[in-house]
């Protein structure tokens, strides 16, 4: 993802969104309940077995993981990952995005009760939280490590292992030939009327592209999103990064359901999307970030291949450039030096830890920002043009909200148009893709402009 070095000190995070772990009401009183029975057979055994049963019988019903109101904490829910073992699970690892510390491993651990098929890990969040998470369950032989670091060293393995709750069907894509993530949302998650494929809605289409590009060097993959039965020449252009996330393998992660609603309902205007193939993870860290290749791609190499094919504006005010992590920088980094091509910067998650000459360790960037971001202090540098920049970041992204903070700061005092939005979870497309609906809708809508 672009995601810099976590700390374990997760006390950046304000008191009211901080994951705490908890115990579920229902596990809560399971664990009552099972605590005066001994025997493994008998009667014990079979109020045991019932007992369980009637617990997997309520999660069935009400899904997984399973979200409880907390007693007189109206704005937190319990969040309850469970798992359903057999007499060979040793361990079950929860991996989610920012509710745990990835330096400390143990602790996302899901706990077993002994005696039963049940395993769960429960965390209290603030009720508009929303995420995606994996699981991963070790069968291996053998007694797990008693030393800590070699414990961490061993559930760090695990995760290539890692797969979607068997428990819970809402699922969202990786890349590159990864595990499916599974997806949770707390009550107070912001709704997404627009998600899914609606009946009877004129369907876009995703076509594969490949261009050559003499700033890169070779040829270039890229996903392009036409609307249904554009009736304009001018249309809005959206350059957007990681395209085989977005767009590719079928429907990617379902963003062009949610242009065709949208478009159908009069949200947006019928636009075109130009989304970049990343390659692999290699090329993606090469090519990204604040690089001036990368960016020459965009506006000389991309941009006039795709006006000599489809009907889309060469207005910069109508045009925005966008991404995620790495994506993001690329985008405010377009955004500075290309004003005359983009207009409009939509930044979600932004790299801001990093610099040019950043020291890597296997192509990873490996230093964290120290002062003010490198990028912050180029635009501070800039005297005031017509950019328009939307920041979403997560409060769960550790440093990089008070790297978005300031940027904003610095924008916002040098007279930019600009907009940052704070949403409860952490690095993660469950959460980018709202967002990114949310923010296109402020950019390109009918009246969008006076708004901002």
């Amino acid at each position: 993802m672009g995601t810099p070095p976590v700390a374990s000190d997760l006390s950046w995070v304000a008191d009211p969104v901080r994951p705490r772990p908890a115990v579920g009401a229902r596990v809560a009183r399971l664990l009552g309940d099972l605590a005066g029975l001994d025997g493994a057979g008998g009667a014990d055994g079979a109020r045991r077995a019932e007992l369980v049963d009637a617990f997997w019988a309520s999660v069935a019903r009400l899904g997984a993981p399973l979200v409880e109101p907390i007693e007189n904490e109206p704005g937190h829910h319990t969040l309850t990952f469970l798992y359903r073992g057999h007499r060979a699970t040793r361990h079950v690892l929860l991996f989610s995005n920012r509710l745990a510390d990835r330096a400390r491993l143990a602790d996302s651990l899901l706990h077993h009760i002994p005696g039963t098929d049940i395993w769960h890990l429960g965390f209290r969040l603030r009720a508009d939280h929303r995420g995606a998470y994996r699981i991963a369950a070790d069968v291996s032989a053998g007694e797990p490590p008693a030393d800590p670091d070699r414990l961490q060293r061993f559930l760090r393995t695990l995760q290539q292992y890692a797969g979607p709750d068997p428990l819970n069907p809402r699922t969202i894509p990786t890349r590159w030939g990864g595990h499916d993530c599974s997806v949770f949302a707390l009550p107070d998650a912001p709704v997404r009327r627009w998600e899914g494929r609606a009946r009877q809605v004129p369907r876009g289409r995703v076509e594969r592209h490949r261009l050559d590009s003499p700033a890169l060097g070779g040829e270039r993959d890229v996903w392009v999103y036409m609307p249904p039965a554009p009736t304009r020449r001018d249309l809005p252009v959206v350059v957007l990064g990681d395209g085989d996330m977005w767009l590719g393998g079928g429907d990617g992660l379902g963003l062009r359901n949610s242009l065709d609603r949208l478009i159908a309902d009069g949200t947006l205007p019928p636009l075109i999307v130009l989304a970049p193939d990343s390659v692999d993870n290699a090329t993606r860290w090469r090519e990204m970030g604040a690089r001036d290749a990368y960016v020459t791609f965009l506006a000389d190499d991309l941009l006039p291949w795709a006006a000599g094919r489809w009907p889309l504006t060469t207005d910069p005010r109508r045009t925005v450039v966008a991404g995620q992590s790495l994506g993001g920088l690329t985008a405010l980094y377009a955004g500075l030096v290309r004003p005359e091509r983009f207009g409009n910067v939509l930044a979600q998650s932004p790299s801001l830890w990093w610099h040019p000459g950043l020291p890597t360790t296997g192509g990873v960037p490996q230093t964290p920002v120290v002062g003010v971001p490198w990028l912050v202090r180029r635009y501070a540098e800039v005297a005031p043009h017509d950019l328009t920049v939307h920041m979403d970041v997560g409060l769960h992204e550790g440093p990089m909200v008070g790297y978005c903070r300031a940027l904003y700061e610095t924008l916002d005092g040098s007279g930019h148009r600009v907009t940052l939005e704070e949403f409860n979870g952490g690095h993660d497309y469950a959460c980018w893709h709202g967002a990114l609906i949310d923010a296109l809708v402020r950019m390109l809508a009918p009246d969008a402009r006076q708004g901002l």
